[in-house]
């Protein structure tokens, strides 16, 4: 798993399925914030934190990858 932190959504979704080796590797993503707002465009999200350590691996079977994230715009909480 690599360290996604501080890249955008739509990065760290690519980084995943170059590492698993699945172009339709899926991952979810929340809003760190607690307000429960959706990431409709990818790229207009920065990941605050993952809930898998970094260099922990990943296969094309893990569905449970979860982003915490917030707009480009903002800081993580």
């Amino acid at each position: 798993m690599p360290d996604e932190t501080g890249e955008t959504l739509q990065a760290a979704q690519d980084d995943l399925q170059a590492v698993s080796g699945n172009p339709f590797f899926y991952s979810s993503s929340e809003d760190a914030t607690g307000d429960g707002r959706g990431q409709w465009v990818d790229s207009g999200w920065q990941v605050c934190s993952q809930n898998h350590d970094a260099g922990t691996e990943v296969s094309a079977d893990d569905e449970h990858i979860v982003f915490s994230v917030v707009r480009t715009s903002e800081d993580c909480p």
